[in-house]
């Protein structure tokens, strides 16, 4: 099952300003916060990057797979406090290096 538009649409509302955004992806949307990539939205659910922020954040959000063959995220239950879910976003990305520039062809 895909990820809902409206379910996206939902989930940037505010998110937005804290330099959180989506790109679609094979039916599913990879999450990027301050251009990192923070986690995948799938099957209407927000997997986050297991990091020692995420953990510490969510101590006992269960592990899995977002995807078939996907190594295991940390899945958020709770999409009530969007705050949370911003401050969430935002101490993952701080704790990923930055992304590696593309050398062009």
């Amino acid at each position: 099952m895909a990820t809902d538009r409206n379910y996206i649409q939902i989930f940037l509302e505010g998110l937005e300003l804290y330099g959180v955004r989506v790109r679609p992806m094979m039916g599913e949307y990879v999450v990027y916060c301050n251009d990192k990539v923070v986690g995948d939205v799938c099957d209407n659910k927000l997997f986050v990057k297991i990091t020692p922020e995420s953990k510490a954040l969510l101590p006992s959000a269960p592990e899995l797979p977002p995807y078939a063959g996907a190594k295991p995220y940390l899945l958020v239950e709770d999409m009530g406090d969007m705050q949370f879910v911003a401050h969430l976003l935002q101490r993952v990305a701080e704790g990923l290096p930055a992304p590696k520039s593309r050398k062009k062809k």
